[in-house]
């Protein structure tokens, strides 16, 4: 496919039409269906399948074999897909914050900064922080020049001023990810990406994650238990063998798999 066919197919995927201009109405819209449709997984890890940060890898893994990934993936080809409709996209990397402060390694978690111009008007650009790939986290875009708070569907959201120049992302009080907002380019995330395929101190090679945002909660697979969250309540679904674990996959969250996916813990 050539890449407006790439694109067309994209937006099928996520269930949107292209936008008229790259504003921030767009922008909103285009995160909220993508979280609603791509779902955040890290099978590949536990499927033997490389991680491979490249922009037409990505695509063919999202788009082509409708699959979700991690950060690095979801909000790699995010940022394909923003470009290829007018916005200015930045990638920036962030480092999750722990407890007590404590920050994770360096290319933790690859986020997006994206420049639109004013809604219903020209000219007059904005800068939002855009992530499909943290999870539980924010619904729509942040604005990444308001230093209050900024309510949304996953809480409430504040970008303050930290060391060196970065940004701490707070949600309903606590710190999330400390952003570095010096750009970046997709191949200096592998060594991040690498880090957390295969170090045992990666909470994504010791825990089997598919999650995706519904219209009304979240639905979470984690090995052979189904968690579905509906207008806050919270229903648990042990699983029976490998036939009902690939259905759930399939029909929870659209990934036709041909075999269940197995914790690999690195030795």
């Amino acid at each position: 496919m050539d890449s407006s066919q790439l694109t067309a197919a994209y937006l099928h995927r996520i269930g949107a039409t292209r936008p008229a201009r790259p504003d921030g109405a767009a922008l909103r819209e285009l995160q909220l269906r993508h979280l609603r449709s791509v779902p955040f997984e890290n099978l590949s890890i536990h499927l033997g399948e490389d991680i491979v940060l490249e922009e037409e890898a990505l695509v063919r893994k999202v788009v082509e074999r409708h699959r979700g990934g991690f950060c690095y993936e979801l909000n790699g080809v995010f940022a394909a897909l923003l470009r290829d409709l007018g916005f200015r996209v930045t990638l920036v990397q962030a480092r999750v914050l722990g407890p007590e402060g404590r920050t994770g390694i360096p290319y933790d978690h690859l986020a997006l900064l994206v420049e639109t111009v004013a809604d219903n008007a020209p000219g007059g650009a904005r800068r939002w922080l855009a992530d499909v790939g943290f999870g539980d986290h924010s619904h729509r875009p942040l604005d990444l020049d308001e230093r209050g708070d900024q309510q949304d569907p996953g809480g409430t959201f504040r970008i303050v001023p930290a060391p060196d120049g970065d940004l701490d992302v707070l949600r309903d009080g606590v710190a999330q990810y400390r952003l570095e907002v010096r750009p970046r380019v997709l191949a200096d995330f592998e060594a991040g990406a690498w880090y957390h395929s295969t170090s045992p101190a990666s909470h994504f090679t010791s825990s089997l994650v598919c999650s995706l945002l519904t219209d009304d909660g979240r639905l979470t697979l984690s090995g052979d238990r189904l968690v579905i969250t509906a207008h806050g309540v919270r229903q648990e679904r042990p699983l029976s063998g490998e036939d009902e674990i690939l259905a759930a996959y399939r029909d929870h969250f659209g990934l036709r798999l041909d075999r269940v996916p197995v914790l690999r813990r690195p030795d």
